[in-house]
C-alpha cells in the first residue's frame, strides 16, 4: 500500500519532468576563445558588450553571428550548469527569452536545437573572416534558417536592438561578478 502511495505522490513531479523534455546541453567551438581563457566567462563579456552596444555590431555580420551564438550558449549553460548555481533563477529565464528574440530576429526555425544554432553560425562566421561570403551562406543551411543563408546573412548584418539580449545578458555579468566577489577565496575557485 505505501509503494502504491508513493508512486501516485510521484506521477505528477514525473509527469512535470516528461512535460519538460530532455535538458538541453551546448558547448562552444575550440575558437570560440583565442588564446587562454574561459569560453563561459568570454561568451558573457562579449555577448553583453555586443548587445549593451547595438551600434558595435550593426553592419558586421560575423560579430551579429558570435553576439548571438554566445547568447544561445549562456541560455542553455547559465541555467543548467552546475556552476551557475549560485545566479538567481531569474538569470536564465531572462537569458532564454533574449534567446528566443535573437532567434526571431535572424529568422532561426523554432525547433533547431541550440547546438545547431551555435555550429551553423559559428561556421558563417569562420567564413566570413575568411572573406567567403558564399560559404557563410551555405553554413545558414535551410533545416535551421529556412529563409536561406543570404537573407540570414541580411538579417545578421542588419540586426535590430534586441532589448532583451542586452537586459540579460547585463543581468549575467552582474551575477557572475557577484558570484566571484561573494567567495571566499576573493574570487578564485571553482570553475
Amino acid at each position: 500500500m505505501r509503494r502504491h502511495l508513493l508512486m501516485l505522490t510521484l506521477l505528477p513531479v514525473l509527469a512535470g519532468c516528461a512535460a519538460q523534455g530532455p535538458i538541453q546541453s551546448a558547448v562552444l567551438p575550440p575558437d570560440a576563445v583565442v588564446g587562454a581563457g574561459d569560453p563561459a566567462t568570454a561568451a558573457i563579456i562579449g555577448a553583453q558588450g555586443a548587445f549593451a552596444n547595438p551600434a558595435s555590431i550593426s553592419g558586421n555580420p560575423a560579430a551579429a553571428a558570435l553576439a548571438i551564438a554566445q547568447l544561445q550558449y549562456l541560455a542553455v549553460e547559465i541555467p543548467t550548469g552546475s556552476r551557475w548555481i549560485e545566479f538567481n533563477p531569474t538569470v536564465g529565464q531572462q537569458l532564454q527569452g533574449a534567446a528566443t528574440e535573437a532567434r526571431n530576429a535572424i529568422g532561426v526555425a523554432p525547433a533547431s536545437p541550440p547546438q545547431a544554432v551555435i555550429d551553423t553560425l559559428f561556421a558563417a562566421r569562420r567564413a566570413l573572416m575568411a572573406g567567403n561570403s558564399a560559404g557563410a551562406a551555405a553554413a545558414l543551411n535551410t533545416t535551421v534558417y529556412p529563409a536561406g543563408g543570404a537573407a540570414t546573412l541580411a538579417r545578421l548584418s542588419a540586426l535590430p536592438p534586441l532589448p532583451q539580449a542586452a537586459n540579460a545578458t547585463a543581468a549575467t555579468a552582474t551575477a557572475q561578478t557577484q558570484m566571484m566577489t561573494n567567495r571566499p577565496e576573493g574570487g578564485r575557485g571553482r570553475r
